[in-house]
């Protein structure tokens, strides 16, 4: 089976342009068999999936899988995808701000999965990029995946990300990371069994399911960026996330009380 396992929907990310109809009929043309919603903090992209989830599908004339993830903003760890179990209905992944160490646990209490999304990409949103990851490379042992091929990020931190994935044995997934039309299809993970639902998805990435991961890096990736805005977009993120996590304290104290 061939899925993307980063997928950003206008419904559910702020900063994504494709409603989830058009996502899923552009994946099916390039050949997939299923997908990853992993909105930022949210799970509106799948929600507004399920409304219109027969109408959407009846159209194909074979099976398309669509998974409920959520692409989560930790507090020191940058983004970690997340994936919950089929009978967990949890909206807390929905209320940024946790900790990366507070979200395995809560990740792996109810026996979901967690991978480092971009593990070497750009500024905070990176795990290797952090101070806390930087300090505490065993952490790496508590991801479940790792994200060795991101069609946004640049080929060197994809390398990276590959080479690292490799040493520690850590099973490698690929995403698209598509917020616009023009990325989606450009990246695939390949699995040798058969994805019907998270279940499925978590059992396959435990049991080393995986036959190959990779794709094509966007042509904006391959460009010469604009370092100033780059920056400025590295520092706009480390505040959003900061007053975010401060916002929802009352919120996440709450939740990390049940853990």
């Amino acid at each position: 089976m061939k899925i993307d396992m980063h997928c950003h929907t206008k419904e559910g990310s702020i900063d994504a342009k494709v409603p989830i109809e058009m996502y899923i009929r552009r994946l099916v043309e390039h050949g997939f068999d299923g997908m990853l919603v992993t909105d930022h903090n949210s799970y509106n992209g799948y929600r507004a999936f399920q409304k219109a989830a027969g109408r959407i599908l009846q159209e194909f004339q074979r099976p398309f899988v669509v998974l409920k993830g959520i692409e989560y903003d930790t507090r020191d760890g940058g983004h970690v995808i997340a994936v919950l179990p089929d009978c967990v209905n949890s909206t807390a992944l929905e209320v940024k701000g946790m900790t990366i160490a507070q979200l395995e646990h809560f990740v792996h209490n109810l026996g979901g999965i967690i991978g480092a999304a971009h593990p070497f990409g750009t500024g905070f949103f990176a795990f290797m990029n952090t101070h806390f990851g930087k300090n505490n490379l065993e952490f790496l042992h508590k991801f479940d995946f790792v994200e060795s091929f991101n069609a946004c990020t640049r080929p060197l931190a994809n390398k990276k990300a590959e080479l690292m994935a490799r040493i520690v044995r850590i099973p490698q997934t690929a995403g698209s990371d598509a917020h616009k039309e023009n990325v989606i299809g450009k990246a695939f993970t390949e699995f040798n069994h058969n994805i019907r639902n998270n279940n499925d998805l978590i059992h396959a990435i435990k049991n080393g399911k995986l036959q190959g991961a990779g794709g094509q890096v966007h042509d904006k990736m391959l460009e010469k960026g604009n370092l100033f805005v780059e920056k400025l977009g590295v520092i706009g993120y480390w505040i959003y996330n900061k007053l975010g996590a401060l916002w929802n304290m009352p919120k996440l104290k709450k939740i990390l009380k049940s853990l």
